[in-house]
């Protein structure tokens, strides 16, 4: 049963709605300010009735103060005043919707079902952001290190204007993340925010995706196809990993950047799409554009705000707290009763140099997840070696008089150079051998065989385990 709350100092106009709902709500009649005041405080009610009659025209002020402990709550505002003025006003500042009396109990119910049914739809949209790979507040984005806060600050101020964003940064370090809090802090949050990884998509294909194509415009263009610029008409769209873009493309992108317009491939009508761009590379842009790689006119257009987002080793601050929330989230999403890591794994996470970053940092801990018995999580289920090749690497070979220390040389051969690679592939694929040899690009098979000639094992291959 519905918990409802009625505010309404007159008992002709109440009555109407307590007739109207209390065969089906559990209602609490209040008739001034302080009472009403002290009940919200108190308890937790589904929705509320206020008559604004009631209160000398401060409806505004008490919708925001609710609104403000209680976002979801829906208010139904009630009065016998028909002023255009004072309706706007109450549905500008969050009213669920105005009644005017003398009001049917048909229609007091249909505005109570809509009420609470508009509720329980952010409820679920809400839970589904919270389950999404994007952070809507800046102020929940985990940053403990000097460096990260400065660059929060920055997209802070960035998101609240329409200039294009360029965030470069390695792979995994969250670009991807931070574009939609960008997104959903700035002026054009309520319209549409399209992301697309320039990367994934095969060269021949990407134009068609990013700009739409005619029907018949290429052998299988059986009708008409919106692009990804059109969708995010008057929103924000995300261009991923943009250093992987031709340089015909890249013009055409230059072209929407200038003049907000482009054509459809196969077509002659040009269309315009008032768009803002958040751009992301993992490569060094200015090295591409003196190798010709990369337009310069291009370069200075998406690079109006650049953000340089640091390695995760760079902000160890910051390590363990985001090994704390990706648990946290991951159990949730599993449905597993785990609290946390053991002082081992903690020091291990903290230790390790991550070189795939958050993203390897997410897939390690959802790893473990899957593979730990207990109520923590254990170094065994991480699997982490205790030092990179590169670093045994390093600490094996004896410093050289000049050299900077901890920086290794090169390996000595391509046998040497290949185990290092098949090693990285592996640690990022979580060593599931089958996803590395794609990464790779070779068979399972081939991958098995390297991996029995080149001696690598792992403690959660079968074919290590002891047959007892």
């Amino acid at each position: 049963m519905y918990k409802i709350l009625i505010y309404d100092s007159f008992e002709a106009t109440r009555a109407s709605v307590v007739s109207a709902l209390e065969d089906r709500c559990e209602l609490t009649c209040i008739a001034n300010e302080i009472e009403f005041q002290a009940e919200i405080r108190s308890r937790q009610f589904d929705l509320i009735f206020i008559d604004i009659d009631s209160i000398n025209d401060q409806s505004v002020v008490l919708l925001s103060q609710i609104h403000t402990k209680d976002p979801f709550l829906p208010i139904i505002i009630t009065s016998k005043s028909e002023k255009a003025e004072i309706i706007v006003q109450a549905m500008n500042a969050g009213a669920s919707d105005f009644l005017i009396h003398p009001i049917s109990p048909t229609r007091i119910n249909i505005a109570v079902d809509k009420a609470l049914e508009i509720r329980d739809q952010r409820f679920e949209i809400a839970y589904h952001r919270r389950t999404q790979d994007v952070v809507y507040d800046f102020r929940d984005v985990v940053a403990y290190s000097s460096s990260m806060q400065k660059i929060l600050k920055s997209l802070e101020r960035f998101a609240k204007t329409d200039s294009t964003i360029l965030i470069t940064g390695d792979t995994g370090t969250g670009k991807s993340f931070l574009s939609g809090t960008v997104h959903f802090n700035s002026p054009r949050r309520k319209k549409p925010f399209v992301k697309i990884n320039c990367a994934n998509i095969p060269e021949d294909l990407l134009e068609s995706e990013l700009f739409g194509h005619e029907k018949g415009s290429f052998t299988g263009a059986d009708k008409q196809r919106i692009g990804r610029f059109e969708q995010a008409s008057g929103g924000t769209i995300f261009l991923d990993e943009i250093g992987e873009m031709n340089m015909r493309l890249q013009t055409k992108l230059l072209r929407v950047l200038e003049e907000k317009s482009f054509e459809r491939v196969g077509g002659n009508k040009t269309i315009f799409s008032d768009v803002r761009i958040i751009a992301a590379t993992n490569k060094d842009l200015v090295q591409q554009v003196e190798t010709g790689l990369f337009r310069e006119d291009l370069y200075y257009r998406i690079n109006v705000l650049p953000v340089t987002l640091p390695s995760l080793r760079e902000r160890r601050e910051c390590i363990l707290p985001l090994a704390d929330l990706l648990l946290k989230k991951c159990c949730a999403s599993m449905h597993r009763d785990i609290h946390g890591f053991t002082d081992e794994a903690r020091k291990l996470i903290l230790e390790y140099e991550w070189p795939g970053n958050i993203r390897q940092l997410a897939n390690t801990i959802e790893r473990a997840v899957i593979l730990e018995d207990d109520r923590k999580i254990h170094t065994y289920n991480l699997a982490l070696p205790k030092k990179t090749l590169r670093q045994q690497v390093a600490a094996a070979r004896p410093a050289v008089a000049g050299e900077e220390p901890g920086v290794p040389e090169p390996a000595e051969s391509l046998a040497e150079r290949e185990k290092e690679l098949v090693l990285r592939v592996l640690e990022e694929c979580l060593w599931v051998q089958k996803n590395a040899a794609k990464k790779l690009g070779i068979s399972p098979r081939a991958l098995n065989y390297k991996v029995s000639k080149m001696g690598i094992t792992h403690p959660h291959w079968r074919r290590n385990k002891k047959v007892g």
